[in-house]
């Protein structure tokens, strides 16, 4: 378990650092106005950047909100490119170094070496375990309703604060928490929302695994999912999370969040996952049919290539590695005119 940091950030505000922050931004991102713009007089900015931290008149610039309709309709907040720098500054500098080694080791979400496809490739792992122990179990499925817009950032600072001992870390990360004062919230999209997501959620995760002593728990981001022998367990172990969120994180479970025998399978991280077969969902199934539908017309219509059809089709062929999709990859790819 890491120590409390302490004495970090004089240490951690050079000019190398905040250099090292923005080529770490810029990644992929270099054709963008906003990143050419800064790359103009860089030395100067991050000069400038560096000096207004130092002498603690950084201020947040807020956020440019758009939406985003897939995998759902969701509202995105973006920060401005020199408060994305400051964000990866602060999370390689403190917030990763000292809480993601705090994460148990079934969460998943933005952590280097995991992610969704680990997720459910461990999840399947498990339910095989249990089918071999028990024959049959039952599987709880837990959604917390609208995550990223109920986090209390009264709550989250305390949390931090009994991790982080530095004042001026503090300050910093206040600054971003309460970009819009002391309510609730955070942006989704940010570096920062998303490491920060994962240490207000790790309070239960820690809850689960050493208080009611779940063996086999997994959480990516807001969705989690339990295996257990016993169907009336589970029900109490359902009533002590809800209890949990409720008074420590003020946090609510969703409608989607149920109880389901084994057989059923479960949905998550994109899959319909059982013990043997790890199948795409109905709505990724459909997007992808429909997206390369699309595809296919624009190439006929010359607007684009297939090589570069086929680079907008590089997450879904991830997406598609870990699944049983032989017959679909036949229709779609084979079938389809």
């Amino acid at each position: 378990m890491p120590k409390t940091l302490r004495n970090a950030f004089e240490k951690a505000l050079t000019y190398e650092n905040l250099m090292k922050a923005h080529l770490k931004c810029q990644r992929g991102k270099t054709a963008r106005a906003n990143v050419i713009k800064f790359n103009l007089k860089k030395e100067e900015y991050i000069s400038w950047l560096y000096d207004s931290i130092k002498s603690k008149t950084y201020e947040h610039s807020g956020y440019t909100t758009f939406y985003v309709t897939e995998p759902k309709l969701r509202q995105i907040q973006a920060s401005s490119y020199k408060d994305r720098i400051v964000h990866r500054w602060c999370v390689d500098n403190f917030l990763d170094k000292t809480f993601t080694p705090c994460f148990i080791e079934n969460s998943y979400a933005c952590i280097k070496g995991k992610g969704m496809h680990k997720a459910a490739l461990d999840v399947q792992k498990g339910m095989k375990e249990c089918k071999k122990k028990y024959g049959e179990y039952y599987i709880l499925k837990m959604d917390v309703a609208k995550y990223f817009p109920s986090i209390d950032r009264q709550i989250l600072m305390k949390i931090i604060k009994r991790k982080i001992k530095d004042k001026d870390v503090l300050w910093i990360l206040e600054k971003i928490i309460y970009y819009k004062g002391m309510g609730k919230g955070l942006p989704i999209g940010n570096l920062t929302s998303q490491i920060l997501a994962n240490v207000y959620l790790n309070e239960v995760d820690q809850y689960i695994k050493h208080n009611l002593r779940i063996r086999y728990y997994y959480r990516y981001m807001d969705d989690s999912v339990i295996l257990l022998k016993d169907k009336k367990d589970l029900k109490n172990v359902k009533e002590n999370i809800e209890k949990f969120l409720d008074e420590k994180l003020k946090l609510k479970f969703n409608s989607k969040t149920n109880i389901f025998k084994s057989k059923q399978g479960v949905n998550f991280c994109g899959y319909m996952i059982n013990e043997y077969r790890m199948k795409l969902r109905n709505k990724g199934k459909k997007r992808l049919k429909h997206k390369v539908k699309d595809l296919k017309l624009k190439i006929k219509k010359g607007e684009i290539s297939s090589i570069q059809a086929k680079r907008y089709l590089c997450g879904y062929f991830g997406y598609m590695k870990y699944a049983n999709v032989y017959n679909l990859r036949q229709k779609i790819f084979k079938n389809e005119t």
